[in-house]
């Protein structure tokens, strides 16, 4: 079922300015939106923008072989994190 189909059965509560509130209700209006509308819109607009970044890059050759090459080299020795995976977990008696 995708976004479009789904019926709206989740809330968000926010609290903000009587000033905030007003100044959203006028961008609404002007986008010919509801209220609604207008902030899930915009909403899921900055989400999607914010969550593209952490999903995706671009590297031009030589940067995606020394990616490639970082990505197969053996990871190098780490002593602290060694002692930390040799400790017996808190939890265990």
């Amino acid at each position: 079922m995708t976004a479009s189909t789904e019926s709206r059965s989740e809330r968000v509560d926010l609290r903000m300015t009587p000033a905030a509130k007003r100044t959203l209700q006028r961008a609404a209006a002007v986008a010919n939106k509801t209220l609604t509308e207008f902030l899930l819109d915009r909403g899921l607009t900055a989400a999607h923008e914010t969550l593209a970044d952490r999903r995706a890059f671009v590297l031009d050759k030589g940067q995606w072989s020394e990616f490639m090459a970082r990505l197969d080299a053996p990871p190098a020795d780490n002593l602290r994190l060694r002692a930390l995976l040799a400790r017996k977990p808190a939890w265990e008696p």
